[in-house]
């Protein structure tokens, strides 16, 4: 009885449960979810093979965009203060036996392009970061927990699949997603959103070796003018000289002999009436925007965007390569950095980028010229620490 007459003079005194920190909509992700591995909802292996396999833009923008970002070195900062020397600077330049920081970066960026998303493993000792190893996209799958969000991850190849748990501490898998509207937790390929100028472009080649293969001249049909019908022998002796006297580039040129009332009449459209040139350039135009490559840069023509090579290749280093560098930076970063302690931050270094020199070279000469800024506030704006 005294303790109930007391309840409401000791409740401020009470200790409290701790707070947690979670999403009101996370529920709502878990129970769509349901803890079950969740499938990368498009199909990675047409778009690596339609897209990156027999594709020469796609491809070569591919390559492009991933081989300039592996050719980014980092800078390690520990508090602000730029450092020589680090365990994780060593673990980026050689993440396993196989790979070194230029592959490393390459092959994440490449499934960025292709898939949308890059996984990497970090395999430990004694809870401190030893090897990392990117997994192919389509062989891993997100396992979302009770929250919602992923608590494992199955890795699957030849029918066993083994499950990744994230455990405590610096988790094992790395999950980098491009921005997807539609999913919760895979990203948008960019090579999806360009689907149908690269189903555009494959055509258009499929239809120019076609029309190779059938002596460089479009379809066309035979028309009997004469009384009757041919009969099954005549038509099938007729089908059978055509395929092998006139069909085929080694046939290109040779004259079709007509008889007994034939007449030669073409069907297909000339690739003038098409305008197919324009269309499959104005596809190559899509494919390479979409994978943020300025279309100069593969030779593609009727582009006019920008005034030189040169101004287009800096247009790619700034809109697409350095956001993406950077953005694989911060992420690798804030993964690997709790396993040494510390303020750690990582970043592209810049500087030593070739294409960015004339804008380097600018940015020195304004800074120079500027008589108001004392010798230290000048190396602050162009990126370096007070002497």
């Amino acid at each position: 009885m005294l303790s109930y007459l007391l309840a409401p003079f000791l409740a401020p005194f009470r200790p409290r449960p701790a707070e947690l920190k979670a999403s009101r909509t996370a529920p709502l992700v878990a129970l769509l979810a349901q803890g079950r591995p969740r499938w990368t909802p498009r199909d990675y292996a047409s778009l690596a093979r339609e897209g990156y396999a027999r594709n020469a833009i796609a491809y070569r923008a591919v390559r492009l965009v991933a081989e300039a970002a592996g050719a980014v070195p980092f800078l390690l900062a520990e508090a602000g203060r730029e450092i020589d020397r680090h365990p994780l600077l060593d673990l980026l330049a050689r993440p396993n036996p196989r790979l070194r920081q230029a592959d490393f970066l390459e092959a994440i960026c490449g499934h960025m392009l292709v898939a949308g998303n890059a996984y990497l493993e970090m395999v430990a000792l004694d809870g401190v970061p030893r090897e990392l190893h990117v997994l192919r996209p389509d062989r891993v799958k997100v396992v979302p927990g009770a929250d919602g969000w992923p608590e494992a991850f199955d890795y699957t190849l030849d029918g066993r699949t083994v499950r990744i748990a994230q455990g405590e501490g610096v988790p094992a898998i790395l999950h980098l997603a491009a921005f997807n509207p539609l999913d919760d937790h895979y990203g948008f390929p960019p090579l999806e959103a360009a689907a149908q100028a690269l189903d555009l472009h494959n055509s258009s080649g499929a239809w120019n070796k076609a029309l190779i293969d059938n002596a460089a001249r479009p379809s066309g049909a035979l028309i009997y003018g004469g009384a009757g019908t041919l009969s099954d022998d005549q038509f099938e002796r007729l089908k059978g000289e055509l395929e092998a006297s006139f069909q085929g580039a080694a046939n290109a040129g040779r004259p079709l002999l007509l008889e007994g009332g034939l007449d030669w009449k073409p069907l297909a459209l000339s690739p003038k009436d098409m305008d197919f040139e324009a269309a499959r350039n104005g596809a190559a135009r899509e494919i390479a925007l979409a994978l943020g490559v300025p279309p100069m840069l593969l030779s593609i023509p009727g582009d006019t965007t920008y005034a030189n090579y040169a101004e287009a290749n800096r247009a790619l280093w700034r809109l697409t390569v350095i956001p993406m560098v950077r953005r694989i930076a911060d992420a690798l970063c804030g993964w690997l950095a709790p396993a040494y302690g510390g303020n750690l931050s990582l970043v592209p270094d810049l500087d030593q980028i070739e294409a960015l020199a004339l804008e380097r070279s600018a940015l020195w000469a304004r800074v120079t010229a500027a008589d108001f800024l004392s010798e230290d506030e000048k190396r602050a704006a162009v990126g370096y620490g007070a002497r």
